[in-house]
């Protein structure tokens, strides 16, 4: 993993870099826009592998050269596939997204169901 957050804070601070010269140079709202999100995706997915390596120890087995697929086995967490919550609450917010076009009634009443 450190080569993943070594990677993906690379990558941030390039994109930042390009979409400040790009904002200076007089580039286009849209690529400016574009430039300055995959600098933010790059910071969040970079800080996550920097969380993730520093709450490990700094050993991960995806570092290890002599490592097995068999060494990341292990818990990865509690998953309830039980849950029906995620249906309507998806349902929501689609009907909040659908309602910022349609009406804002519909938000309302979509943003009460959330």
């Amino acid at each position: 993993m450190k080569v993943g957050y070594r990677l993906f804070l690379f990558l941030f601070a390039f994109y930042a870099i390009v979409g400040a010269v790009y904002w200076v140079l007089g580039g286009e709202p849209l690529g400016i826009t574009a430039l300055l999100l995959c600098a933010g995706l790059a910071l969040i997915i970079g800080y996550y592998f920097w969380f993730i390596n520093r709450r490990s120890g700094g050993v991960m087995p995806e570092d290890n050269n002599d490592g097995l697929i068999s060494d990341g086995a292990g818990e990865l967490g509690f998953y309830s596939p039980h849950s029906w919550w995620p249906l309507p609450v998806g349902l929501a917010a689609t009907a909040a997204g659908v309602g910022l076009i349609v009406g804002w009634w519909l938000t309302l009443i979509a943003v009460g169901a959330l």
